[in-house]
């Protein structure tokens, strides 16, 4: 009975790509995409606002553009039908693959196209960039940035992007742009406007996200910390802080000794704090006032961005996570970064608990 159900699935899947691509037509690649009458690029000159390897960002406007997302791994950037290069994202398992393994190509547009009247900013990245508090930071509030380097904000009528939670609301208002009308990628997931504007990414370019994102360009830390670091909202908090993720629903990077641990460190005063339960600029107010922080590799160490220098940081992550954006930020705050790396524990029964478990003797010496 499943194998049938599966297939009557794919059946009806195979079809409906086929109507839609009658409907609308099929999505092709082709080199120097980018020459099209349609597309405008402009380039950011300013010296402290660059890539990581120093070359310059581009702010694109595509004229009748329209955007395809399957809301996962792909967002397809279209002029006339041709994906464009360079806007178009494509993060399959990990890997970022150019324009020409975009999944419309072979796939077509399967949803109903929906026409806005106006400009529409995109700031969609696939599942990544929805609700990961450090995408949130580090990939997605830079491209309102680099989009106003060139242009007004006032001047959009529309962000493209997901449904948003309270801390994305939060940052968008002191942004100024909390009352535009956002455009929810899982509703709309095929858009036309007038003009579509994306900007290239603020940090990933080729290769795997994971070494990818020890290339944070220092501007966006800098950034970060001038824009919203004013608004932290002070509260009584402890300055020796160990971050619990015990209330994640991932299982990666959790602790299976997360009391021993929570035990052990509040006989050295330290307080545990649940991140993602606080309000976001007291999130920013408790890593500000902090003098050391201790914490499994997660999310919240984005907030390391809004440390003061000299700041003790602690980050324990299995060996076989190697990515490294929090010792990049570390350095680009002048913090004072430890890294504790775990052995990999290859038992499935502790794994369902967590994959970090932490020698209390190790931390100890870090400690004193």
């Amino acid at each position: 009975m499943k194998k049938i159900k599966k297939i009557s699935q794919n059946l009806f899947k195979n079809v409906s790509q086929e109507f839609f691509k009658l409907l609308y037509g099929k999505i092709s690649y082709k080199s120097n995409n980018q020459k099209s009458r349609n597309i405008s690029i402009k380039f950011i000159k300013k010296k402290y606002i660059r890539k990581f390897d120093n070359t310059l960002y581009r702010v694109f406007k595509v004229k009748n553009g329209r955007i395809y997302t399957d809301d996962v791994e792909n967002v397809a950037i279209i002029d006339k039908n041709k994906i464009i290069d360079d806007i178009s994202f494509q993060q399959i398992s990990g890997e970022l693959l150019p324009a020409n393994h975009n999944s419309s190509i072979e796939k077509g547009t399967p949803r109903i196209l929906k026409t806005f009247r106006g400009n529409v900013l995109s700031l969609i990245q696939g599942a990544s960039g929805k609700f990961n508090y450090y995408h949130w930071l580090f990939d997605i509030l830079p491209k309102i940035k680099l989009f106003s380097e060139i242009y007004n904000l006032k001047d959009i009528d529309y962000i493209y992007f997901h449904k948003l939670k309270n801390f994305q609301k939060n940052t968008l208002k002191i942004l100024g742009i909390l009352k535009k009308k956002i455009i929810f990628s899982e509703r709309y997931r095929h858009i036309q406007a007038e003009n579509i504007f994306c900007t290239d990414h603020p940090i990933y370019f080729n290769g795997f996200i994971e070494t990818e994102s020890k290339k944070i360009p220092k501007w966006i830390v800098r950034w970060l910390r001038s824009t919203f670091l004013k608004h932290k909202k002070k509260f009584n908090c402890n300055d020796k802080i160990f971050i619990d993720r015990s209330s994640s629903p991932s299982k990666h990077c959790q602790f299976i000794n997360n009391e021993e641990i929570k035990n052990y460190l509040k006989k050295r005063g330290f307080k545990s704090y649940k991140i993602e339960k606080l309000n976001f600029f007291k999130e920013i107010y408790l890593f500000n006032k902090a003098k050391i922080i201790i914490g499994a590799h997660g999310a919240g160490l984005a907030n390391l961005a809004f440390c003061k220098s000299k700041t003790k940081v602690i980050e324990i992550r299995p060996k076989n996570r190697i990515n490294s954006l929090y010792q990049r930020i570390s350095h680009i705050n002048n913090l004072n970064y430890n890294l504790i790396e775990t052995k990999i524990i290859k038992n499935s029964r502790l794994l369902k608990v967590g994959d970090i478990k932490l020698d209390i003797s190790i931390l100890k010496k870090y400690l004193n």
